[in-house]
C-alpha cells in the first residue's frame, strides 16, 4: 500500500461524508461534518495526542510481542511435531473466544493499566502470524527437504537452513494482516475499562454526546493504523518484494495501459 493511495482515499472518504452531510442534515449529535471534527480536534490538540501516546504505546508494545510470540509458537510446532499437535487445538480453541469476551477478564487479572492492553493487543496479533508462518513452514516443498536429506542435514538443519528461509515471506503476509488489527485490540482493552487512551476518549464523548470529539480520535486511530501498515511495508520490503504485486496500479502492465 502506497501512502499517495491511502491519501487519496481519505480524501474520497471525506468527500462522500461532507456530501452525506450537506444533502441529509443529520443532528450534529449524530452525524457531525468533517469541519465540526477537525474543529474538535483543534480545540483540545494536546488532550488528543496525550492520549494517542497511550493508545500508540499499547499497539506497539502488543504487536511487538504478539509478533514474537507468534512466530516462536509456529517455529516450535514445526520443530517439535508431538509438541505441536498438542500445542494447535489449544491456539485454535483460544482463537475462537471474540476479543470482547477475552478483555472484561484480562481487566479483571491485569488490572486498568496498560498491562492488560498490551495483552489485549498481543492475542489478536498472535493468531494471524502464528496461522501464517506455521503454514509457511508446513508447506516447504517435499522435493527441498529429501534433497537436503540426501546431502545428510538432518531435521533441524533442515528446519533452519530450508524451511524457515522459505516460510519468511509467510510471516511477513502474517504481520502486514496482524499490523492493522493491533490498534483494534488496543482500542477494545480500553473500551472495557482504562484511565487513558483513544478509546477511552471514545467512550467518555459518547457518554457526553460529544459525537464530534468521537469522531475526532477515531480519525486519530485511523491515521495510526495506516501509518503502522506503511511503516510495516517499508520495514519488510526487503522480505517479500512481492508484496507490491499486490497493488495492481504499481505493476508494469497497469502502468503502460494506463499512458495508452
Amino acid at each position: 500500500m502506497r501512502a499517495s493511495h491511502a491519501g487519496l482515499g481519505i480524501i474520497v472518504l471525506v468527500a462522500l461524508w461532507q456530501t452525506g452531510v450537506w444533502l441529509f442534515a443529520p443532528p450534529r449529535y449524530i452525524l457531525p461534518s468533517p469541519m465540526a471534527v477537525a474543529a474538535a480536534f483543534l480545540h483540545q490538540p494536546g488532550f488528543l495526542l496525550r492520549h494517542s501516546i497511550i493508545t500508540l504505546t499499547e499497539i506497539v508494545l502488543g504487536l511487538l510481542f504478539g509478533a514474537v510470540l507468534g512466530a516462536a509458537t509456529a517455529f516450535g510446532v514445526a520443530a517439535l511435531p508431538l509438541l505441536g499437535r498438542l500445542v494447535w487445538p489449544m491456539v485454535l480453541i483460544l482463537q475462537a473466544f471474540p476479543v470482547f469476551v477475552l478483555a472484561p477478564i484480562l481487566v479483571l487479572w491485569l488490572g486498568f493499566g496498560l498491562a492488560s492492553k498490551v495483552a489485549m493487543t498481543t492475542i489478536i496479533i498472535f493468531f494471524p502470524v502464528a496461522s501464517a508462518f506455521a503454514d509457511g513452514l508446513r508447506r516447504t516443498d517435499r522435493e527441498i527437504l529429501d534433497a537436503v536429506s540426501l546431502d545428510g542435514a538432518h531435521h533441524w538443519q533442515a528446519l533452519v537452513g530450508i524451511r524457515v528461509p522459505l516460510a519468511i515471506p509467510s510471516l511477513v503476509s502474517g504481520l502486514r494482516v496482524a499490523g492493522p488489527l493491533a490498534p483494534l485490540g488496543a482500542v477494545v482493552g480500553e473500551w472495557v475499562g482504562a484511565s487513558g487512551g483513544l478509546g477511552f476518549v471514545m467512550v467518555q464523548s459518547n457518554a457526553r454526546m460529544q459525537t464530534d470529539m468521537v469522531f475526532a480520535a477515531m480519525a486519530v486511530l485511523a491515521i495510526l493504523t495506516l501509518a503502522l501498515r506503511l511503516l510495516i511495508d517499508r520495514l519488510t520490503v526487503g522480505l517479500a518484494p512481492w508484496a507490491s504485486e499486490a497493488d495492481p496500479t504499481s505493476s508494469p502492465s497497469f502502468r503502460s495501459s494506463a499512458r495508452s
